[in-house]
């Protein structure tokens, strides 16, 4: 036997093979206490792309990273993984150690790591390997030129990244194309000796995995947030082993916070990289000459740049610079990767400021700057937003200084003294610019750790650049349509929310078909007065869609709100309140207010009794109020038993085998194009509810008002309008009586409807025009 096959046997021998039954009982093990950790695991991947992957490189900033990866590949595809673990943890015949390799760790000075690996890939298993070598604690991996590398606490310097992955790669893609070789040539005899190595069950199974391209997977793990906060874990250490070292007690705060308290961790696959793709045309003819009698990956690996044959020297560095090539791709891939959240712009903008020689900014200035790069960064394909980026309900009030995000990170980062806010300014301290040690940066700086993590992602810093030069000149219109764009980024992530397929039985009984998104109109030439438009119970905008459109050519500027919990799902509605639907109302009409000097309100039925609601509170601008077929008595008697039923069913949801006694009931809409085939139940006691603040707050509307009411309408009472009109407080209020059985008498505009609502906006521009003179007054019915 020949002496490095016999060095390979006995390397084999020595090495513990991967047990699948420790591999599956810690797999569910996991998933039992996965279920009583505070982070929240989020896989973001592409369908196939973990399947069709051989080698997953992964940064490294908690040491729970390293067990997480092989869980979730292994529940994905039900694939063992084989990764790299530091030599010290594996002592003979130790326990723990043994555990370890049962899991698929090899010790990192195995002397075959990486012939061994390629040789796993073969087998039909993946290889998780993390290039940076160990922990990056300050997320720092770009040097001062620009170019990655990162700290190394052991040798206290900069270094490269490992390229173990990539030279897997390519030695795994060079064997299989010896292997394809020798299937074409018929070396059966060869053939079968690889079979039988390997221990796969035929040489067509072998075949198989050679026509395989061999895959690179980048994946990036992002925390958020980032809690420095004492927690249970180092309390319980600390009662153990008194004097903790600093290293360990900022181990202990960082990752204690990431398991004990909510986190989310994102983890990101990238695009493959595929080592195919890192030959040239004329290199690969000459490669494959030198190669095509190996026998084993060990012997491509063994060829060094000064080895006596000028093949073999040439094919080591063709290796080496391909290695190198594939490193920086694949590590460019997953730096890319970041998860980007509200602090890491927020840290951004702060390094950034302090960059440009600021040591303070604005309050109102830096927040507003921040929605700003938000607010591009969501344009933007290339970059990976945090969900809390994509919902607006998350990052709502980001440019008034609202918003949970800025107010968290502001706050830390005041108590680690990196910054201090007096009056309207936040001032940068000098701490801020102190080089910490690597193993206390977490706990010092973390604005220098969200900085770090984002700076690889060069949308962002473009992103801020141009929000810093933009916020000076952005005013209140330009604000405006940025949060209108909110509002439908709001309605695509409700409905994208609520199309999961535990929603799927009443979503696939649902009728509508017209979209569920706001709208906004803006003639070329404006009248001085807006039109809010609001539709009604289980509708949506496009309910008054074709009206708004008839409103725009004469001139009005008319956006069309949607409430909240309606266009999407009848689950999202049965989600909201009817503080909901109205702060839905609120938030169009601060957008409008501000595109246009005055506002009407037009609403139908519900929407009608969210209008006059706000028209209560006075809102700056407020022109008047034109409603149809607002609810204040209903035909149907049974809404009675509502409050009852309602209360039934969330003593019956309190039990997780049941959603409720009778969640939905049934609807037989005039518009089943428009409005939801199911009501739910919680749907109509809010709406009860609504009715009954609306009667105690009619006295307070004062704007003049419009109301509109079908003679013989089969779901509001007529009498409704009477009560209406004898309730409010207007000087300035008319009523027409529409001859019509139906109750969407505005949407299918019956007696010239839509003409009497378009009429009574006119009148209330003109009473607004400075140039019409006096204010013309309306008459009462």
């Amino acid at each position: 036997m020949r002496s490095d096959e016999a060095r390979v046997k006995t390397d084999a021998e020595r090495v513990p093979q991967l047990n699948p039954a420790t591999y599956e009982w810690s797999a569910r093990l996991f998933t039992t206490v996965r279920k009583l950790l505070k982070v929240n695991i989020k896989l973001h991947h592409s369908e196939g792309q973990i399947q069709s992957g051989d080698i997953f490189v992964f940064n490294h900033f908690a040491r729970l990273e390293t067990f997480i990866p092989q869980y979730l590949i292994y529940r994905e595809t039900g694939a063992f993984c084989r990764s790299i673990a530091s030599h010290e943890f594996f002592a003979e015949d130790d326990a723990f150690s043994n555990y370890l390799l049962g899991l698929g760790a090899i010790p990192n000075n195995y002397p075959r790591l990486l012939p061994l690996l390629a040789e796993e890939i073969l087998r039909g298993r993946k290889v998780v390997v993390f290039p940076e070598g160990g922990m990056v604690k300050d997320r720092r991996v770009l040097d001062r030129h620009g170019r990655f590398s990162i700290y190394s606490p052991a040798a206290r310097e900069r270094r490269k990244h490992h390229t173990g992955a990539a030279v897997i790669a390519l030695t795994l893609d060079a064997f299989k194309w010896v292997i394809r070789c020798a299937a074409e040539r018929g070396e059966s005899a060869r053939l079968e000796q690889w079979r039988e190595r390997l221990g796969l069950a035929s040489v067509d199974e072998l075949l198989a995995t050679a026509r395989r391209p061999t895959r690179i997977v980048p994946a990036n793990i992002t925390f958020y947030p980032i809690r420095v906060g004492d927690n249970l874990l180092r309390q319980g250490a600390k009662l153990v082993a008194r004097g903790l070292s600093r290293r360990l007690t900022e181990e202990l705060m960082i990752e204690g916070n990431i398991l004990l308290k909510d986190t989310d961790m994102d983890i990101r696959l990238g695009e493959p990289v595929d080592a195919a793709d890192y030959w040239r045309r004329w290199e690969l003819p000459l490669f494959r000459g030198v190669i095509r009698n190996i026998d084993s990956p060990d012997h491509l690996l063994a060829y060094s740049p000064t080895a006596e044959r000028w093949p073999e020297r040439m094919a080591a560095r063709w290796l080496r610079n391909k290695a190198l090539r594939i490193r920086n791709d694949y590590m460019l891939r997953v730096y890319a990767g970041v998860t980007v959240n509200l602090s890491h712009l927020a840290s951004r903008l702060i390094v950034m400021s302090i960059d440009a020689g600021r040591m303070e900014i604005g309050h109102a200035r830096f927040c507003r700057t921040l929605y700003l790069a938000l607010k591009a960064l969501q344009r933007s394909e290339q970059v990976h937003l945090h969900r809390s980026l994509r919902n607006p309900v998350c990052y709502r009030g980001v440019a008034e200084g609202r918003a949970p995000g800025v107010r968290q990170l502001l706050k830390v980062a005041e108590e680690m003294e990196l910054l201090s806010r007096e009056a309207a300014q936040i001032r940068f301290l000098p701490k801020l610019l102190v080089e910490h040690e690597f193993h206390e940066i977490r706990l010092e700086n973390l604005v220098a750790v969200y900085a770090n993590e984002a700076e690889p992602v060069l949308q962002v810093t473009r992103a801020l650049q141009r929000a810093v030069r933009e916020e000076p000149a952005l005013d209140a219109r330009g604000y405006a349509l940025h949060r209108f764009d909110d509002e439908r980024r709001e309605h695509a992530w409700d409905r994208a929310y609520f199309d999961k397929p535990r929603f799927g039985a009443i979503n696939r009984q649902e009728t509508a078909t017209e979209s569920g998104e706001p709208f906004l109109l803006r003639p070329k030439s404006p009248r001085g007065l807006g039109v809010l438009l609001v539709h009604g119970f289980l509708a949506s905008p496009a309910e008054l869609a074709e009206f708004g459109k008839r409103l725009v050519k004469r001139g009005f500027t008319v956006l069309g709100v949607r409430l909240k919990g309606h266009g999407t799902s009848p689950w999202d509605l049965r989600e909201r309140s009817w503080q909901d639907w109205f702060d839905s109302v609120r938030s169009g009409y601060e957008i409008l207010a501000e595109l246009t000097p005055r506002v009407g309100m037009v609403g139908f039925s519900t929407g009608g009794a969210l209008a006059l609601l706000l028209a209560a509170e006075k809102p700056a601008g407020l022109a008047g109020v034109a409603v149809a077929s607002v609810p204040l008595r209903f035909r149907n008697r049974n809404l009675i038993f509502v409050p009852l039923l309602h209360r039934a069913n969330r003593v019956a949801s309190w039990l997780p085998s049941l959603e409720g006694i009778v969640p939905f009931r049934p609807n037989e809409s005039e518009h089943p194009h428009i409005n939801y085939r199911n009501i739910p139940v919680r749907g109509l006691y809010e709406l009860r509810l609504l009715v009954e603040r609306l009667e105690q707050v009619l006295p307070q509307v004062s704007c003049p008002v419009s109301v509109l009411q079908g003679t013989e309408d089969h779901v509001v009472d007529p009498r409704s309008a009477q009560l209406l009109l004898d309730g409010l407080g207007s000087t300035q209020k008319e009523s027409h009586e529409i001859l019509a059985s139906r109750h969407g008498i505005l949407n299918e505009n019956i007696g010239a409807s839509q003409e009497i609502v378009a009429t009574f906006l006119e009148r209330l521009d003109k009473a607004g025009d400075p140039r019409s003179g006096s204010a013309e007054q309306l008459s009462a019915a």
